[in-house]
Parts: structure tokens; sequence; C-alpha cells
């Protein structure tokens, strides 16, 4: 029997202990202060718990001042399991923090106290990010037990605060340790698919803006005497469309291979039927390409707005609530990028594929001081909605994938 074998084996072992872990994970409820929580202190020692008792070393506890939090602090956790090399690390980073359920009424059971069902884990933070970190801590349990080496170091980092900005999470570790070295493979299971083809490795940037206009209010009947801020605003959101045609570049490695410009949420105006608004707000969510910068879709929406601004005679203010550039991306020659290729064909006897995308990961953190990590992981994609959950045999192969990786040359 092969190494992989035996390691495959006692992973498929572990099914029931790696089932009772995510409900216990799942009790504690480790939601950011920000979100009306405690943070992930208690969720820490449970993990440091298993950390301590099955094999690893180097264990280091990376606490991120958080007067918000009960203890004063985030806790980061980053430990490793040596290998027969320590000339470089396998990392798996996932996060402790999870958002909070949401409409009680929504879920079929309680969210936080797990439940099965036709092979799945209900419940909050069962998917995001639990499957995947029960996956890497018994992937490599299934090492300690076997008493086989991994070729290299095997590197945890289980951080804080990810659903609220990562601000007291890896980017605090990134700028208070150097632990991660430029020949470490680093996979973030931070974005997935179904059947687990996508390796996730460049993202586009992201810009969110807020346009409030500003006109007369008046009378429904003596539109004359106002001056209608819904109105101009509806023909700003028109104007805005032609995003679309002025930055038209496209990108197969994303998908959509488009930049997108989409308005999304709308603010209440006035509260009856026949006034004139003479305010009204409105967002837009822009996905760029990383062949254009923020700075020129800027440009061109304020030249938009002043064109509707002079038209209507309106006063438009914008106001920026996330700008975020795109991370260099990872090359999908990169080493970690064919690891995960080979492991993902070896476990689920699938082609896994370098992809980009519009939404934003953790993994770009770790991009733009010039670490090449890529992110995956073969989910259902049920992050925040009601009824989360995680298919138990996904977290079964997702550990395989990983050990697979801790294998390979």
């Amino acid at each position: 029997m092969s190494q992989m074998e035996k390691i495959a084996n006692r992973i498929d072992s572990f099914r029931d202990e790696m089932i009772d872990k995510q409900i216990k994970l799942c009790s504690l409820q480790a939601i950011s202060p920000a979100s009306g929580g405690e943070g992930e202190e208690k969720k820490a020692e449970l993990l440091l718990d298993f950390l301590n008792k099955n094999g690893f070393s180097n264990i280091e506890v990376i606490k991120a001042p958080d007067l918000d939090a009960p203890s004063g602090y985030r806790p980061n956790i980053l430990a490793l399991f040596k290998g027969k090399s320590s000339s470089k690390s396998i990392w798996v980073m996932t996060h402790m923090d999870i958002v909070p359920p949401g409409e009680l009424a929504q879920w079929r059971g309680d969210p936080f106290k797990a439940w099965i069902e036709e092979g799945k884990i209900f419940g909050r933070g069962v998917e995001d990010n639990q499957q995947s970190m029960v996956a890497s801590l018994y992937a490599t349990k299934a090492f300690y037990e076997e008493g086989i080496l991994p070729n290299y170091n095997i590197g945890i980092a289980l951080v804080a605060d990810e659903e609220t900005g990562s601000e007291k999470g890896i980017d605090y570790v990134l700028s208070h340790t150097d632990v991660f070295r430029k020949e470490d493979l680093i996979i973030v299971p931070d974005a997935g698919n179904q059947d687990g083809t996508m390796i996730e490795v460049a993202e586009k940037s992201i810009l969110w803006l807020k346009f409030k206009t500003l006109g007369k209010q008046a009378h429904g009947s003596t539109p004359e005497k106002g001056t209608n801020s819904f109105k101009a605003a509806s023909f700003l959101v028109t104007e805005l469309n032609k995003l679309y045609q002025a930055f038209p570049d496209r990108d197969q490695l994303f998908d959509p291979p488009i930049s997108t410009f989409e308005p999304t949420k709308k603010e209440s105006n006035v509260p009856n039927i026949n006034t004139i608004p003479g305010e009204d707000i409105f967002y837009m969510d822009s996905r760029i390409l990383p062949s254009y910068t923020i700075e020129e879709i800027e440009e061109k929406i304020k030249e938009m707005t002043e064109k509707i601004e002079n038209e209507f005679k309106v006063k438009i203010i914008l106001e920026e609530a996330q700008k975020a550039p795109a991370a260099p991306p990872t090359s999908a020659d990169a080493p970690v990028v064919q690891a995960l290729k080979k492991a993902i064909k070896a476990v689920y006897g699938k082609e896994g594929k370098a992809i980009g995308i519009g939404g934003g990961t953790v993994a770009a953190l770790f991009r733009r001081v010039g670490f090449s990590a890529a992110c995956w992981s073969k989910i259902d994609e049920t992050a925040h909605q009601p009824n989360e959950y995680c298919i138990i045999d996904n977290m079964i192969g997702d550990a395989k994938v990983f050990a697979h990786i801790f294998l390979q040359e």
C-alpha cells in the first residue's frame, strides 16, 4: 500500500470525528465584535488543543489588539508540522470568524447547533470556513497517526477577522511576522466551485461608489418649482451603463471576462407619492479588469456626473464606499497552482483550471506583498446563506487533496 493510500484510508477513518469537530466549532459563535459578537477566542482555544495533541510544533498565537473583544485582542494561530525538509512550507490558511446567522426564521434549525441531513452538515460557518479548516487539520493528523513525514513542513494558519476586512487577521499577521517565505506554497480556501475545478489566481479591482443627487423638493403637481433629484439620478444610472462601452477589454482568465458596472443599493427618498424628491441616493458596484486602473474609471465617472449635473441643474456628490486595486495575479504556472492541479486530478478525477474572479479574497493580501497564493476548495457556495451547509464527502475529499499536496515532491 502506498503512503497516499494509507493517508487516504486514515482520513476516511476520521469521518465521524471530523463531523463532531464541525459540530463543536459551530457551537462557538466566533462573530466579530464589529458584527455584535465576541470574536474568535473560544474557537481558538479548541483549535489550539487540537494542534497541541496532534504533532504540531512552533505554535504561535499572534494577538491583534481589539478593545471591543472581551479579551482585548483577536487571536491568529500559526503552527508547523515538521516534514523531511524545512526548505519550504506548504500552508493552508483558513479563518475562524463567521458572519451572523441573519434572519433566524429562514433557518430550519438552530444555526449554532449543527445538524446532519442527507450527507450534509448544516449550521453557520460549516462551509465558510470550517470545511477547509477541518479538512486541513485532519489531513495533517493522518500523517501524525500514520507516522509518515510529509516531504516539507506543513503550515496551518487559523486567522481572525476575515469577514470584516482582515485588519486584525492575516493583514495584521503579515505585518508582524516573517514566517512566510517566497518559496512556500500558500493555499487559501476562500473561493471554490461545486466540482472543485476552480483554482482562483487573480481578482478584479473593486470600486463601490455612493451617488448623492441634490435637487429641490416641490409638490408633485408643480414640478416646475422643484428639481427632481430622482429623475436626474435615473438618467445618471443610464449614463453610467455606457461604462461598458468605454472600457470594453475582455480577459478570458476571468468569469465573466469583462469589467462590470452595476447600480445596486437604492436608498429611500420621500415617503409620499406627491412630492418631488430633493435628494436621492444610490450605489454602484464596479469590478474592474486589471488592464484598467481605478483612477481612469473614476475620471470617466466624474465626466458622466458632470454631464448630468449640467443637464438637470443638480449637484451630484460622489463618495467611495470601497476601493481596492487588484493585487498582482498568481501565475497559472506557479508551483502552488500546479500542485493543486495534480491533487485535484488524483482525488476528484477533474482537471483544475486557473481562473480570475470578480469577488475579493484574502489571497490578495498575500499577493500584494509578493507571495503566490491560490484559492481552492470544493464547495456548494452556501456561505452567508440561511441553512448554510457543508457536504461531508467534500470535507473528506478536500482533506485528501491537501494530503496529496503535502506528499508531493
